[in-house]
C-alpha cells in the first residue's frame, strides 16, 4: 500500500515539476514505488486513499489473497495437474473479472504439455494476476450467479429457484450487495455437496471476518 502523492511511495498521479521553481508539472510515479513494480511486477499494489473506496479496496483484497495462492501453488513445485487444479477452482473468479482472460487462461493450460513449464508459469502467472485488476461489476457477478444456478436448478423447488433468481436480479440493480445472493447460493451448495461449487475461490475468496461485499 503505497502513500498517496508521495515522489517517493507515491502509486500514480505524483506531482512531478519539470524543472525548479516551475508551476509546470506531469504526473508519475514515486521512485521507489516505480522501482519495487518493476522488480516484482506481480505483488497486488494499491494507493492508501483510494481504499476509501469499498470496491476498490475488496478488489486489493482479492488479488492479495489470490497472489498468496499463486505464490503456494508454485513454491511447492506444481506441475500441470495441480496447475489445472487452480484454474478449475479460480474459474468463477476470473470470470467474474475477465471473461476474455479466462478463456486465454484456459487456453494457455489446455497447451501445457505443448509447451515448456517455465513458460506456462511465467504467462500463467501474469496474465492470472492480470484478470484480477479489472473491475468487477455488477453485470459480471450476476452472470456468474447466474451460471452457478445452472448446478442447482434441478435440485431446488420452484420456489427456492425463485428466492435466488430475485436475490440476484436486486443485486444486478444495485439494490442489495453480492453477499445476500452469495449466502444464499452458498447455503444450496453446501445442502446439496456440490463438489465443483464447493471448491470454487469465488465463493469464498478472503476471510469472513473482513466483512467485505457487504457494499451495494
Amino acid at each position: 500500500i503505497f502513500k498517496s502523492k508521495s515522489p517517493s511511495c507515491g502509486f500514480e498521479r505524483v506531482p512531478v515539476y519539470l524543472e525548479p521553481g516551475s508551476s509546470s508539472i506531469r504526473r508519475g510515479r514515486g521512485m521507489f514505488a516505480d522501482a519495487l513494480i518493476k522488480r516484482f511486477p506481480l505483488i497486488p499494489v494499491e494507493d492508501e486513499g483510494r481504499l476509501n473506496d469499498p470496491k476498490i479496496r475488496e478488489n486489493f483484497i482479492v488479488r492479495v489473497f489470490s497472489y498468496h495462492r499463486l505464490k503456494k501453488l508454485f513454491v511447492k513445485g506444481a506441475k500441470p495437474g495441480t496447475l489445472v487444479k487452480f484454474h478449475t477452482e479460480h474459474k468463477f473468479l476470473l470470470l467474474s473479472h475477465s471473461r476474455k482472460n479466462y478463456q486465454f487462461l484456459g487456453k494457455l493450460v489446455g497447451e501445457v504439455k505443448q509447451k515448456k513449464w517455465v513458460e506456462v508459469r511465467n504467462a500463467y502467472s501474469k496474465t492470472f494476476m492480470e484478470t484480477l485488476t479489472f473491475k468487477s461489476t455488477p453485470k459480471k457477478n450476476a452472470d456468474v450467479l447466474m451460471h452457478m444456478m445452472g448446478f442447482l436448478k434441478k435440485l431446488l423447488s420452484s420456489e427456492e429457484k425463485k428466492d435466488i433468481l430475485e436475490t440476484i436480479d436486486d443485486f444486478r440493480n444495485e439494490l442489495i450487495p453480492l453477499i445476500v445472493p452469495l449466502t444464499l447460493i452458498r447455503h444450496y451448495v453446501k445442502k446439496h455437496k456440490i463438489e465443483y461449487l464447493q471448491d470454487q475461490i469465488y465463493l469464498n475468496p478472503h476471510p469472513k471476518e473482513l466483512a467485505l461485499r457487504n457494499h451495494v
